[in-house]
């Protein structure tokens, strides 16, 4: 009788990595030299308190069957299945007689609880787990002030980012895959309950974008041969195609920020007399933001649900669940604010400047609490990702670490009037006061009646009168603030 050969095929445990290139697990589990069986297990029950929304489910559904589509052109396929991630790992190796699971390390705190259970049950089941760093610059434990704890602030933790190693060399891309001698039963992508981009209401969001590897490129190829150069001066001007709309395809890992690291420091190094060399610092300062989102979110995993700063545990929040409605409608009679919710339903993504806007109006001229409108962006968001959605929300609220005070109450008349000066934003996305000249269309209710008429606006038909008025809602807002610090005393 002949002796078994020895098990030398390897699972790669595809999550929010969802590309071929530059993928540590994927190239560790390729150097072994046995069969690949690329595995993704659909287990949102593990996601904690904060599940995939309705928008991530429905580009997770496009991105999946794109990277199937990349995994045949190799050779291979992808393995789905549904069900507890070990259950489901333990059996898809059983049946390919796998030696190792590989994958990359995600830092939310449901998924450091969930990694650390499937890999004592793996070895306890004679299955070598294996996890690489792939999905961030820095490893949140590699960052450390000089007391050793965790940053904060910003701007000393991006300086300790810059003084550490430049990102390794990217992984070798796979040109072919070793399947299996028999592949493990999977079920068929549309079997899997996400939503369909075919055939509901996801796809007017999915037909702004390109969800999957390939689509993250041609993003990253356009940055770079436009928007960089002036991502300075326009990166707050949601009027312009200022930005680099990676944003959903990082979260998903259908790039890798070394990737985007490289490719952006190769065209400074290349092209310094169109000011990119200026454009790429400024863009890479932002991916160090997501760097530092996500090295809070280690540090301090009650931060979704808790202000880092304990004594906005008081704070005098209201209830208004007419004001939120108001707000995820896009109704709030603030041209700015409506666009930014509208754009968000219609595209399932928001200019960033947009963003602190809409943020700032809820918490501070509303006085609702940030927690509601971080639940709404993860829910609405194609990029929503916790770690960065905290960070956003506490930023605005003051709540956060390198928060903006308190007292910095966003004007959603002034920011409008600067960011968005001749109303182009405001217009595509509030058309029924498109006519309205820029002098007045951040405050149609100032605007003189006879410009009114001929807009075809009718103020509170056509178009709602504000919801609050600004400038009393920022002295009740600094009246709340003092109360806050009056009951911590």
């Amino acid at each position: 009788m002949t002796a078994p050969g020895p098990r030398n095929a390897a699972i790669v445990w595809f999550r929010r990595d969802l590309r071929v290139s530059d993928n540590p697990a994927l190239s560790a589990a390729v150097a072994g030299g046995g069969p690949v069986i690329p595995v993704f297990v659909l287990s949102p029950e593990e996601e904690g308190k904060h599940p995939p929304g309705s928008a991530s489910r429905a580009w997770l559904s496009r991105s999946l069957s794109a990277l199937d589509g990349t995994l045949r052109s190799l050779g291979s396929r992808l393995v789905v299945r549904r069900g507890p991630s070990l259950r489901e790992l333990l059996a898809v190796a059983a049946r390919a007689d796998a030696a190792a699971v590989h994958w990359n390390r995600l830092y939310e705190p449901s998924a450091g609880d969930r990694d650390d259970k499937v890999e004592r049950g793996l070895a306890e089941g004679g299955i070598r787990p294996e996890s690489f760093p792939g999905s961030l610059l820095f490893e949140p434990g590699d960052v450390r002030s000089s007391g050793k704890g965790p940053f904060r602030v910003f701007t000393p933790f991006w300086r300790r980012c810059l003084s550490l190693s430049d990102p390794p060399a990217p992984n070798r891309t796979p040109r072919k895959l070793s399947p299996p001698p028999a592949w493990p039963d999977s079920l068929d992508l549309p079997d899997l309950p996400l939503p369909d981009p075919a055939r509901d209401s996801s796809r007017n969001i999915l037909r702004e974008w390109e969800p999957g590897e390939k689509g993250a490129g041609a993003s990253l190829s356009r940055f770079l041969d436009g928007a960089l150069a002036d991502y300075p001066e326009n990166r707050d001007r949601p009027d312009l195609p200022g930005t680099s709309r990676l944003s959903p395809h990082l979260h998903f890992g259908e790039i890798s920020p070394g990737q985007v690291w490289r490719a952006v420091t190769a065209r400074a190094a290349v092209d310094p007399e169109r000011g990119v060399a200026r454009g790429a610092e400024a863009f890479l300062r932002q991916i160090g933001w997501r760097e530092f989102a996500h090295h809070l979110l280690h540090h301090f995993p009650r931060t979704p649900e808790e202000p880092l700063r304990e004594e906005f545990s008081r704070f005098p929040w209201r209830q208004d669940e007419k004001g939120l409605d108001a707000w995820k409608r896009g109704q709030t009679g603030y041209p700015i604010v409506d666009a930014g919710m509208r754009e968000l339903q219609a595209t399932g993504w928001m200019h960033n400047r947009v963003r602190m806007i809409v943020a700032s109006f809820l918490v501070k001229d509303l006085l609702i609490p940030w927690q509601k409108g971080a639940a709404w962006f993860l829910e609405t968001l194609v990029d929503a990702d916790l770690a960065n959605n905290t960070l956003g929300w506490q930023w605005v609220a003051g709540c956060g670490a390198d928060a903006a005070p308190y007292f910095r109450i966003f004007n959603p008349v002034t920011q409008g009037e600067r960011y968005d000066p001749e109303g182009g934003y405001v217009r595509k996305w509030v058309p029924e006061i498109a006519g309205i000249p820029a002098a007045w269309i951040h405050r149609p209710w100032e605007a003189p009646t006879g410009v009114l008429r001929e807009a075809g606006v009718r103020p509170d038909r056509t178009y709602p009168k504000p919801v609050v008025d600004h400038r009393a809602a920022r002295e009740r807002a600094l009246g709340a603030l003092a109360s806050m610090r009056k009951t911590g005393r």
